[in-house]
């Protein structure tokens, strides 16, 4: 059932056999949840840490006035919260984007990981420093670059994130995020976010049609982009 997690930490060192089986052990239940559902709640006490086995989901904020920031966007493999261990209130929500997987981790259980398995530790907190390295690059992306090189930044990124966890096929990879849905992600009103997209269809770099996007030009996409995949930290060296 967790097998994305396992194919994500690889991306970075060796697990070993034991470490699995730490891993499937701190799992204990699942849960599926519906598009437009939160997985987490802002202002909630979670007990248990969120492991996306299946699906899309996004973490987000509200403004006053009622509008919602997407500042994340998470895939099979990743754990949507696993900072709530420490932090242990959360400051933000975690809203399903499609019908969502989800596994369970017991903090009760991380911690003596924490205290028993510095190896498996650390690579459960590179994990999260790869999620603050994505912010980064998500907040420069939003306040330094064009929103047409905005979004190719994301389509490269999760091109890649989602390769590494066998979620793509050829050039092209399944995105169930409707137009509404990428314009939070961008910052925009539905009608640029549509300008955005047919852009980028009109330079022949990609063709989006229904949920799914396929990359015609990567070396230009990747260049309008101006991605560069180093903060994804996707070398396999001892941690």
């Amino acid at each position: 059932m967790i097998n994305s997690l396992f194919l994500n930490l690889q991306q970075h060192d060796v697990l070993t056999d034991e470490e699995r089986d730490l891993l499937r052990g701190i799992i204990v239940r699942e849960r599926r949840f519906a598009a437009g559902e939160d997985l987490v709640v802002e202002g909630s006490r979670p007990a248990f840490s969120s492991l996306l086995v299946g699906g899309f989901a996004a973490r987000y904020k509200l403004t006053g006035e009622g509008t919602r920031q997407i500042t994340a966007i998470h895939i099979a493999g990743d754990f949507v919260d696993l900072h709530a261990f420490l932090l242990k209130t959360m400051d933000h929500g975690i809203i399903a984007l499609s019908p969502c997987h989800v596994a369970f981790a017991d903090h009760g259980e991380l911690k003596k990981i924490t205290e028993r398995h510095p190896h498996l530790t650390r690579m459960l907190w590179l994990d999260t420093l790869v999620h603050g390295s994505i912010h980064r690059a998500w907040i420069v992306a939003m306040g330094r670059r064009s929103k047409a090189s905005h979004l190719a930044h994301i389509i490269c990124e999760l091109y890649v994130r989602l390769g590494v966890v066998h979620r793509t096929s050829g050039p092209s990879f399944h995105l169930p995020l409707s137009q509404g849905e990428m314009a939070d992600v961008l910052g925009l009103s539905l009608v640029h976010m549509n300008r955005v997209i047919q852009r980028l269809r009109r330079e022949g770099l990609i063709s989006w049609i229904n949920q799914t996007i396929t990359i015609l030009d990567w070396e230009r996409l990747a260049e309008v982009a101006e991605f560069d995949p180093t903060y994804l930290s996707l070398s396999v060296e001892p941690r």
